[in-house]
C-alpha cells in the first residue's frame, strides 16, 4: 500500500527516533532542564502553535492578479503549481526540479497539479515579520488545528534535510533545534536563546495574543525556521486565523485588498511595525553588488520598503520593457528578490524616522 506523504514523513522520522532522543538527552542533562519540563512543553507546542504562510501580496499570479486578489477570489491558499508565485524557488512546472524534489521528500505521493502542499513556518511568535521574512512581507497565520496534516523539515526543505518529522514524531526536529540553540544559544533566528530559555518561552507564551509579538525586536533572520508543509486544502474561512501585514501598504489599493480579504473571510487583521532603510545603507557585499544601484533606481526619497520594492515588481511584470536596461526579465524578478532580502536583513522599523505611506 502507498503511504501518504505524512505517513512517508512520519515513518522516516521514527527510525531516527533513538539517535534523536539521545542528544535530547544529553541537552537536558547539560542544560538542567527536567524531563517534566520538557514534557510540558511539547505538550504546549504540539496544542498551540500554529503555521505562518508568508507572501508578497502584490506579486502577479499566473491569471494575472496581484497575490492578495486571488486570495479574495479564491478563498483558498494555493500552491505555485497553480498560482506560478514563489518568494522561494520558482519551478511550478510538472517534471521540474520542484516537482522532483518534493517526489524525493513525500516519497512519490504527489502528481498533477492540484493539492499540492503549501509552505509555511512553524510560527511561536518570536519575532514580528514572522519566523520566515524572506518570504513576504505579509504573512497568514492558521489555526492549531492544522498542525495534524502538517510535515515538518528542520530549516528549508529545498535541502532534502534529514531533519524531518510530524507533530505526532517531533523527536528529530526538536534535536536538531535544541543543539543549535545549546552549541550557539542561537535558534530561529532569535540570539541568546539557549535551551532552558527556549523550553520555558514554550511551556509560558504560546497561548499569548498575536500581538504580544510586536513588543519583540526583528532578528532580520532570514535562513532558520522549521518549516511546515500543509497537505490538503488551506481555506482561509475555516483555517486561518489572522493575517499580519506590512504597513507600508496602508492607505494603497494593495491595503484595501488587504482589508477586504480578511472582511470577506472572518480573519482578524495586524500591522507589524515595518521595514525600511535609505539607500545609503545598502550593502554591495550581502546579495550582490548590484543591490545598491537597484536600490536606487526604485527608491522614493532615498527610501525603500516592502511596498516599494512590490510596486517595482509590478511594473516590471507588467512593463517589462520599462526595465530593459537591467538584463533578461527573470534575473530582473530575481534581483528584486534580494533586495528584498536585503531589507529584511538590514533594515530597521521606522520608528527612528518617518515612514512612508
Amino acid at each position: 500500500m502507498k503511504l501518504t506523504a505524512h505517513s512517508h514523513i512520519e515513518k522516516t522520522a521514527y527510525e531516527l527516533r533513538d539517535h534523536a532522543h539521545a542528544v535530547i538527552k544529553n541537552v537536558l542533562l547539560m542544560s538542567n532542564i527536567s524531563t517534566l519540563a520538557l514534557q510540558m512543553a511539547m505538550r504546549q507546542l504540539s496544542s498551540q502553535s500554529r503555521v505562518a504562510l508568508h507572501f508578497h501580496p502584490d506579486r502577479i499570479d499566473s491569471r494575472g492578479l496581484c497575490v492578495v486578489d486571488g486570495l479574495l477570489r479564491d478563498g483558498v491558499y494555493k500552491s505555485q503549481f497553480e498560482t506560478h508565485v514563489s518568494n522561494g524557488h520558482l519551478s511550478p512546472e510538472l517534471g521540474g526540479s520542484r516537482d522532483h524534489w518534493e517526489n524525493q521528500l513525500f516519497g512519490n505521493c504527489y502528481s498533477g497539479i492540484k493539492h499540492r502542499p503549501k509552505y509555511g513556518a512553524l510560527d511561536f511568535g518570536l519575532c514580528p515579520l514572522g519566523p520566515a521574512p524572506r518570504f513576504g512581507s505579509c504573512y497568514l497565520v492558521t489555526h492549531s488545528q492544522i498542525l495534524p496534516r502538517c510535515t515538518f523539515s528542520y530549516m528549508d526543505s529545498y535541502r532534502l534535510p534529514k531533519e524531518k518529522g510530524t507533530i505526532k514524531c517531533f523527536d528529530v526536529i526538536l534535536a536538531a533545534l535544541l543543539s543549535e540553540s545549546f552549541e550557539r544559544q542561537y535558534a530561529l533566528g532569535c540570539e541568546g536563546l539557549k535551551p532552558s530559555k527556549l523550553i520555558n518561552y514554550f511551556s509560558q507564551h504560546l497561548t499569548a495574543p498575536t500581538e504580544k509579538r510586536f513588543d519583540n525586536q526583528p532578528c532580520g533572520n532570514l535562513d532558520h525556521y522549521i518549516e511546515a508543509q500543509i497537505h490538503g486544502d488551506l481555506s482561509l474561512d475555516k483555517d486561518v486565523a489572522v493575517l499580519v501585514a506590512d504597513p507600508s501598504f496602508i492607505g494603497s489599493q494593495i491595503g484595501d485588498s488587504l482589508l477586504a480579504l480578511c472582511d470577506e473571510y472572518d480573519i482578524e487583521l495586524l500591522w507589524h511595525n515595518g521595514r525600511q532603510m535609505r539607500v545609503t545603507d545598502v550593502p554591495d557585499d550581502f546579495r550582490g553588488a548590484a543591490m545598491p544601484t537597484l536600490a536606487q533606481s526604485i527608491a522614493e526619497d532615498q527610501i525603500i520598503n516592502a511596498e516599494i520594492i512590490g510596486r517595482a515588481a509590478y511594473q516590471l511584470q507588467k512593463q517589462p520593457t520599462s526595465w530593459s536596461e537591467r538584463g533578461a526579465h527573470t534575473k530582473k524578478m530575481q534581483d528584486l528578490k534580494l533586495l528584498w532580502h536585503v531589507l529584511v536583513k538590514y533594515g530597521h522599523t521606522p520608528s527612528n524616522e518617518p515612514f512612508l505611506l
